[in-house]
């Protein structure tokens, strides 16, 4: 590759999580890095881009994404109005049981809503485009494509990129792909998904969630006919991918065959998708469009990771009776200079990707605190504990 200008910060992935940090980065020297030849290739690709509350009683959890869907709806009509439908969520009950819980739920409900058609809701319930929405976020942000980051080294203060890019901050956004990590505590769990677009003569009001997601009518494919999103189906596999995969259609599955989606998961899965959403609303005159899968980042604990990243070993050689359960305080651990990750975002990453990324940012350009639950610390302190 060509030489290149050095950078105050290089984000390595352009879903979602690495496109809103590189936007909240863009007055400051940043490049944005990915293997693909494109933003939103993989896991962002995948994504219906739905946006909606999380129900339950009250944890710390449902707080998260309480305020990260507030912060997320508003932050994209700041951004581009034209790149969110926002025409509300039917959270549909699955069955009797589910329904009790939702009564119980109810006095715990975080957003305006009303009953109608059986289920609960909510106005905030929106959708967004996520290709061109992390095409919007980078506009202003210098960014490299088909490239591999095949190694990173700190030297002298200074992070350099296959002995090619120079940067002084290195944050991570790879999602399922942590190879770049070399530390144990930091582990992702790959949940394999597919979605599918289809066409109907079915005009769709507003978003539905039940077994699976639907999306509203947003765009016409011809008079007669409504484009309608249907997301997603959930695997987990225990081989990884021998090679690199783009999160679009490829009915051959020739580069997925050695972890088990096979053609017949995938003609499973979209008979699966098309089940459980005309068990939401009738869908006439269907015919599939568009296929998606690719894997999505979840932690063990599905709190997001985010933060600075702790030196496992220089940690342990400093402080080694944290092996015998005696505290010490985070801010005594031993760092990795200057990397930063922000991963694990799961299932919610349109939700919660807007509000990690400018806490991000703000704890590495103000000093400001993260909450506990986020922190790559609570991974490295259980790492501990279960290794003693």
């Amino acid at each position: 590759m060509k030489k290149t200008k050095d950078y105050d910060y290089v984000v390595i992935g352009a879903g979602i999580a690495g496109s809103c940090v590189s936007h909240f980065l863009k007055e400051d020297k940043v490049l944005l890095i990915d293997r693909f030849e494109d933003v939103a290739q993989f896991a962002s690709g995948v994504a219906g881009g739905f946006l909606s509350p999380l129900l339950g009683k009250p944890n710390k959890f449902k707080e998260l994404v309480t305020k990260s869907l507030s912060f997320a709806v508003d932050f994209y009509k700041s951004l581009d109005e034209s790149l969110i439908v926002q025409k509300g969520v039917l959270r549909v009950p699955k069955d009797e049981d589910d329904r009790l819980k939702f009564d119980v739920y109810k006095k715990h409900f975080d957003f305006e809503w009303e009953e109608k058609e059986g289920g609960f809701f909510f106005k905030i319930g929106s959708q967004v485009f996520s290709y061109e929405l992390c095409k919007k976020l980078t506009l202003n942000v210098d960014k490299i494509f088909n490239y591999e980051v095949k190694h990173i080294k700190y030297k002298e203060g200074t992070w350099i990129i296959n002995d090619e890019i120079k940067t002084k901050n290195i944050i991570l956004t790879t999602g399922s792909d942590i190879k770049l990590i070399d530390e144990e505590y930091i582990n992702i769990r790959a949940v394999w998904r597919q979605r599918i677009d289809i066409s109907t003569t079915t005009c769709i009001d507003f978003n539905y969630h039940k077994e699976c997601s639907i999306s509203t009518s947003y765009n016409k494919v011809t008079n007669d006919l409504y484009k309608v999103s249907i997301g997603a189906t959930h695997h987990r596999f225990e081989s990884k991918l021998e090679k690199d995969f783009k999160a679009f259609e490829n009915q051959s599955l020739s580069n997925l065959s050695n972890i088990g989606y096979t053609n017949e998961l995938y003609k499973k899965d979209t008979l699966e998708l098309l089940e459980k959403a005309n068990n939401i609303k009738t869908l006439n005159d269907v015919k599939v469009l568009k296929t998606y899968f690719g894997a999505r980042a979840s932690s063990f604990d599905y709190f997001p990771i985010v933060g600075s990243l702790v030196d496992s070993k220089e940690t342990l050689n400093m402080f080694p009776y944290l092996k015998n359960g005696t505290h010490v305080k985070s801010d005594r651990f031993i760092r990795h200079d200057n990397l930063f990750i922000l991963n694990g975002v799961g299932g919610r990453g349109f939700v919660l990707s807007p509000y990690l990324a400018k806490k991000l940012v703000d704890f590495i350009k103000k000093k400001d605190t993260l909450d506990d639950e986020i922190t790559v610390d609570r991974l490295f302190k259980k790492w501990v504990r279960r290794n003693k």
